[in-house]
């Protein structure tokens, strides 16, 4: 019997970087199931995975663990005879050779690894199905582009290395990141003197985002540390991917270049995953099927058939889909996108695709201005902030390109409520503002654009620039704009308190309900109401805002009606029964809250700490100044637009209640209280509440944060609900995975459901 042919047993000639919780992933599939796939783009560092696991579990094999490459195999016709030979078979019989094959391992307990199977994928896939099927203790572990698609494989995707994120400012953090790793180990290999330092973090940094962590990129990157310093490395990445060559003649041709590797990639595509891949390059972030859909179709891909290229890419690895999602939404690594858009120019469709683009993003922005007030806001909320980079790519754009800044201004405009819910009026006012720039004064819908940066002004206490936008919306005289601009004008007067805001909002409201437009109606409601009730009227200020109140619930938008309930809690608060503004306070929040809208939340939060001033909780009323001071500053905003006078009130009350010293240290630990935390206090909930008791034997905290694994949120989504920066996430994360000894996060999601059920029983 000839005997098994082993790789050598020498080790790598480089050292091996990061991948501890692939590896562990891995390793346990292989105890578990016959068949495990790890797909990914080319040099994301499949191969050196299943290397290195492989080699980790040759114990657990009794005939050893056979490494067949199939990178030089062309013709599908060689791959049994490849197998064959890294057996060590010296066929001489009549049987065919996968016959042959089959025979010698129906009895071996063997790991077969077989590397690169994307260019003859289908023949791998009958191969291994065979094997699967009569030699019963033989277990495969492939690498490819694209999944082998047999019955009972088990793929694991290949993530880039992990890159420091944006939260992530100090050098020491920024080390311990793979990416960082590996481009340090493999520059210090090459020059020796090498070393990370203060200095030249940032710019390691900057290479290693700019390939998105892909290993293969990082480590072409690191060889040129010779001849340019990271940051000169870091500068000609972000002008061409031809930076990325190697002259290495031990490396295998198709690595010598980034280029060869996205080439490969190319090629064994169709012409219609060619073109919808070089289309995906104009948009950015992720996007999904819908704008896949209509962005790439035409000019030889039919609309049918773009869903068949998207899932042929994803299956390819050129796609990637963002997981925790309840739609499908899909991203490029940069690298991949670059090479799109490269030959998106070389085909000289940029400009049509782009077009494209845009005409999708401001149909979306048309769709959510029609939708924003009622039921479906909290969706279009969250689909906003999905498409925020496409948006910001459609405006610009539309404002790079002759003749289309109307465009910009049309769809900057529509979303100003997104803007101001997600805490970036002063961006939303930035798009509009350089619109207004690039159009003419006869621009259709100019003044009502004018008014709408006046009103995110506003919203940063900038009541001269608001003033400044309102005057010369004015001059214009559109009879359109009169009721949108007078509600503009009573807002600028209640943020400097100034009189004469109630009877403007009355008059806005008169107007807006002539037209039928309820929506408009809101905002005017609410500063009448305020104002009347700041001018004595305590029971017609009641009114307007029970209206306000009614009118939102009727129409089942939330937004408008956390405002209507925080008028009320203002009202209560200043003039009349403060049990009723604890009450409408603490509901406003939960609604805020599960909107993530963080700027309404800071308004609550210090709502209810006037309401804890005036019942003599200086301590609780401190520490919720201090929690609302966070919210504003995540915002970039202040307290003083609307309710200035009572939160200097209130803030300078239980300052001299408690004493600076008290005041300031309770201050200091209620900056730490996320709008959660608050709703517990107060009695209130979110959707998605923490659990009452703690999971043993995590804490409180950490039982939140496994809670919010468990219902699928990403680290960044767990940041935003509790309102802590990614970094702080991502180590509760570790550190609850560390303490229950788990390796990934699907453990810990099922361990949360176990501990759920056994609570509830």
């Amino acid at each position: 019997m000839a005997p098994i042919i082993e790789t050598e047993r020498r080790g790598p000639l480089t050292s091996y970087v990061g991948r501890a919780v692939e590896s562990d992933e891995i390793r346990r599939l292989l105890g578990n199931t016959r068949l495990v796939t790890l797909t990914g783009p080319g040099g994301v560092g499949k191969t050196r995975l299943a290397r290195r696991v492989a080699d980790t579990v040759r114990r657990a094999y009794a005939d050893g663990v056979v490494h067949v490459s199939l990178a030089e195999v062309r013709d599908e016709r060689l791959l049994a005879g490849l197998i064959a030979q890294r057996l060590g078979l010296h066929d001489r019989s009549t049987n065919s050779e996968l016959e042959t094959i089959v025979g010698y391992l129906r009895s071996k307990r063997l790991l077969l690894v077989l590397d690169n199977c994307e260019h003859i994928v289908d023949c791998c896939a009958e191969l291994v199905e065979t094997l699967l099927h009569r030699c019963p203790r033989v277990v495969v572990l492939s690498t490819s582009r694209q999944s082998l698609g047999v019955a009972g494989e088990h793929v694991l995707p290949v993530p880039p290395l992990s890159v420091p994120s944006d939260y992530t400012t100090s050098a020491r953090e920024q080390a311990r990141s793979e990416a960082v790793q590996l481009f340090v180990d493999r520059a210090e290999a090459l020059l020796p003197s090498f070393r990370l330092t203060e200095e030249n973090t940032a710019d390691v940094v900057r290479v290693c985002r700019h390939v998105d962590g892909l290993p293969l990129a990082i480590e072409l990157a690191a060889a040129r540390i010779r001849a340019l310093s990271p940051g000169q490395i870091a500068d000609r990445l972000a002008d061409s991917l031809a930076l990325l060559t190697t002259t290495a003649r031990t490396v295998p041709k198709r690595q010598r270049t980034m280029r060869a590797t996205v080439d490969a990639s190319f090629a064994l595509c169709s012409d219609v995953e060619r073109a919808v891949w070089s289309r995906c390059s104009v948009f950015a972030g992720s996007f999904d099927m819908a704008a896949a859909e209509y962005v790439c179709a035409g000019h030889g891909v039919p609309s049918g058939a773009v869903f068949a290229a998207i899932d042929g890419l994803i299956d390819m690895s050129v796609l990637l889909r963002d997981e925790g999602r309840q739609t499908a939404r899909y991203r490029m690594l940069e690298v991949l996108r670059d090479y799109g858009h490269e030959q998106l120019a070389e085909q000289g469709d940029v400009a049509e695709v782009a077009r494209r683009h845009r005409d999708y993003y401001d149909k979306l922005t048309a769709d959510a201005d029609a939708e924003w007030f009622g039921p479906h806001q909290l969706e279009w909320m969250a689909r906003l902030r999905d498409e925020r980079a496409n948006l910001r790519v459609a405006l610009t754009w539309s404002l790079s390109e002759p003749g289309e800044a109307l465009a910009a201004l049309h769809m900057a405009t529509r979303i100003f409520e997104y803007w101001v819910m997600c805490g970036a009026p002063r961006e939303g006012r930035d798009w509009i503002d350089r619109a207004l720039a690039a159009t003419g004064e006869d621009a259709p819908g100019r003044a009502k654009a004018l008014g709408t940066s006046a009103l995110c002004a506003l919203f940063h206490s900038d009541v001269p620039l608001a003033r400044e936008r309102l005057e010369e919306a004015t001059k214009l005289d559109d009879p359109e704009a009169y009721a949108h601009l007078t509600y503009m004008r009573s807002f600028a007067k209640m943020t400097a308190i100034e009189p004469g805001a109630a009877d403007l909002a009355a008059e806005a409201v008169r107007e807006f309900e002539a037209k039928g437009d309820v929506r408009r109606q809101m905002h005017p409601l609410f500063i009448h109401g305020v104002s009347t009730a700041y001018l004595g009227d305590l029971e017609t200020a009641r009114t307007l805002l029970r209206r306000m109140l009614s009118l939102a619930k009727n129409a089942r938008d939330e937004h408008y009606r956390s405002m209507a309930l925080f008028g009320i809690g203002v009202v209560e608060v200043w003039f009349g029964d403060l049990a009723v503004a604890d009450e409408a306070l603490g509901e406003a929040l939960a609604i805020d809250a599960r909107a993530k809208d963080w700027m309404s939340a800071a308004y609550r939060v210090d709502g209810l700490a006037w309401v804890a001033s005036k019942q003599s909780k200086h301590e609780w009323a401190s520490k919720l100044f201090g929690a609302a001071a966070t919210l504003w500053e995540r915002c970039g905003a202040t307290p003083d637009v609307a309710v200035s006078i009572p939160h200097r009130m209130f803030l300078d009350a239980t300052r001299g209640a408690l004493g600076a010293k008290q005041f300031d240290r309770a201050f200091a630990e209620g900056r730490s209280l996320t709008p959660d935390d608050v709703l517990r206090h107060t009695g209130e909930t979110t959707v998605s509440s923490p659990p009452a008791h703690a999971l043993a034997p995590l804490t409180r905290r950490e039982s939140e944060v496994a809670e919010l694994v468990a219902g699928g949120m990403t680290n960044r989504e767990i940041a935003d609900r509790l309102v802590i920066a990614q970094r702080t996430s991502d180590t509760h994360v570790q550190h609850i995975l560390t303490k229950l000894d788990f390796t990934n996060r699907t453990q810990l999601a099922a361990w949360v459901t176990e501990r759920r059920a056994a609570h509830e029983d």
